[in-house]
């Protein structure tokens, strides 16, 4: 099998393909994008990879373009891995279209977990008003609202929902999930399906959006889903920028329902300096950064290894792509 592979990612699981030697001819791609291979150097015509490991570091730069022009030009490509969490972008289905069976990886969903829990406590808390009175050095006492007995909303129950699902609860919070199936799921004591999300969202004090985007899912935060908010609620979107009708949004905040909002990702990307989301008073905001944790890297590693063990060996992948979350 030829591989495409960042090196950085490479050197991280190098020890890990000892078992698979003699099986794999390794196509590197340094941090300038030049592909390489048992010292000579190629091109994307020349390449001609098999299969390749789009991993986070590797989807950034020079090398991006060299792995996604690398595969796009493979002639005999069969398998592609990769990190993103979501697979809206056109690239992922023209991947697919040639005939490459394309696997995901779930190492983003821990940190984008704890992302959620941090800034729902961040906001029940109201921890930018403590810190505001401590650098004021007043000795003000503020009642903040525990998030124990909360009911939340958590609309795309996969591996990142599933994460917030577990973590939330722990903290004696009541789950409701949506999914396409409605299937039931031990995290959630009641679940629905995406057709019956505005009708669970009156009772919701949080709401997750950690759907893929989709031609289902595109847009679903609108006008109406805002007005069947509750009052008080906070919106959470790790998502998609898309999921949310932005205008629809800043009315709905104006209005004072939600209360609050929380957005790691935005329809424009990077976010303009004129957005009225920098400083909105309601908005908390990152940078589609809820993903940035320490232990990343390693998850998706590990992922994509066993993945790799299963392809020579003729086994089932891991977490296939669904073919209704591709950018079409």
């Amino acid at each position: 099998m030829r591989l495409l592979i960042y090196e950085p990612a490479l050197r991280r699981i190098e020890t890990q393909l000892a078992p698979f030697q003699g099986q794999l001819q390794l196509l590197v791609i340094g941090s300038d994008g030049a592909i390489t291979c048992e010292g000579q150097t190629l091109d994307a015509d020349t390449a001609q990879p098999d299969a390749g490991w789009l991993s986070a570091d590797g989807m950034m730069g020079a090398a991006q373009r060299s792995l996604m022009v690398g595969l796009l030009k493979a002639e005999h490509l069969k398998w592609v891995h990769t990190a993103a969490a979501g697979l809206d972008h056109p690239i992922w289905a023209q991947l697919v279209d040639k005939g490459a069976v394309l696997t995901t990886s779930h190492g983003q969903a821990l940190c984008i977990a704890e992302y959620v829990l941090a800034e729902v406590l961040g906001h029940f808390q109201r921890l930018g008003e403590r810190r505001a009175e401590q650098a004021a050095r007043r000795w003000t006492r503020s009642q903040f609202r525990e998030i124990a007995g909360a009911s939340w909303l958590i609309v795309g129950f996969g591996a990142i929902g599933r994460g917030v699902a577990e973590r939330a609860k722990a903290f004696g919070v009541r789950i409701v999930g949506v999914r396409r199936s409605g299937a039931p799921d031990p995290l959630a004591e009641k679940m629905g399906s995406l057709v019956e999300v505005k009708s669970l969202l009156p009772a919701a004090d949080v709401v997750v959006l950690a759907t893929p985007l989709n031609q289902e899912t595109r847009g679903m935060a609108d006008a109406a889903f805002f007005a069947a908010m509750k009052p008080r609620s906070v919106l959470v979107n790790v998502g998609r920028g898309d999921l949310v009708d932005e205008p629809a949004l800043l009315a709905a905040l104006a209005a004072g329902i939600p209360e609050h909002a929380i957005l790691d990702v935005f329809h424009d990307e990077p976010l303009k300096d004129d957005s009225p989301f920098w400083d909105h008073p309601r908005v908390s905001m990152t940078p589609h950064a809820s993903a940035f944790g320490s232990g990343e890297a390693a998850r998706n590693d590990v992922i994509f290894v066993e993945n790799l063990r299963r392809r020579l060996a003729g086994e089932p992948p891991l977490y296939e792509a669904d073919p209704r979350d591709l950018g079409r």
